[in-house]
């Protein structure tokens, strides 16, 4: 007699309860895991950098919080988990006890995605795309092959700067800017 082997959609909960392997990076969609190399040095220094541009902004405004590649469960029933390399959040959204150990319920207001050799441009706008429809407020793609930044505020509006273009933080993370270069120092 043949057993049956029950399959069903991966949860947030059993994501969270992977075991780190120390290598592999790991996204939900729809209840199916997504595996995905560690990403390369260069996008590991844009995405520090990103962080370590706005969070000292965001900490003397008491904006809210910055985080580094987190997870947040945007999506239950099957569940949808995302990690963007970069994202903040409001400080209107932040509970008076802090950010949750586990993944953050819903989208940030801002992702930072930072484009890697192995994704297509078509990837890229579809996540981006995503993180808008599911309550992101702003979403920033960094190109570095083009030392650009891909800026999305709704899917109507979509603007590309190049390297000496300034980037600002809009109505999501006010009185913040930068110019575009300095995501690549």
């Amino acid at each position: 007699m043949a057993s049956e082997v029950q399959t069903h959609p991966m949860t947030a909960d059993e994501l969270f309860a992977l075991p780190d392997d120390g290598f592999h990076r790991y996204e939900l969609v729809r209840g199916e895991l997504i595996t995905m190399p560690p990403p390369g040095a260069q996008h590991g220094g844009i995405a520090a950098r990103v962080v370590s541009l706005l969070d000292p902004h965001v900490r003397e405004h008491g904006l809210g919080k910055m985080l580094g590649e987190s997870g947040f469960r945007l999506e239950t029933g099957p569940d949808t988990v995302r990690a963007p390399d970069a994202a903040f959040i409001a400080r209107e959204r932040v509970p008076a006890d802090g950010l949750p150990e586990k993944f953050w319920a819903g989208a940030p207001d801002l992702a930072v995605e930072v484009v890697s050799p192995g994704d297509t441009y078509e990837e890229v706008h579809e996540k981006a795309l995503e993180w808008l429809a599911l309550g992101a407020r702003l979403v920033w793609v960094i190109t570095p092959r083009r030392r650009s930044v891909t800026i999305y505020r709704a899917p109507d509006d979509i603007v590309v700067l190049d390297a000496e273009a300034t980037l600002d933080g809009g109505d999501v993370v006010p009185g913040w800017s930068a110019r575009v270069a300095e995501l690549f120092a």
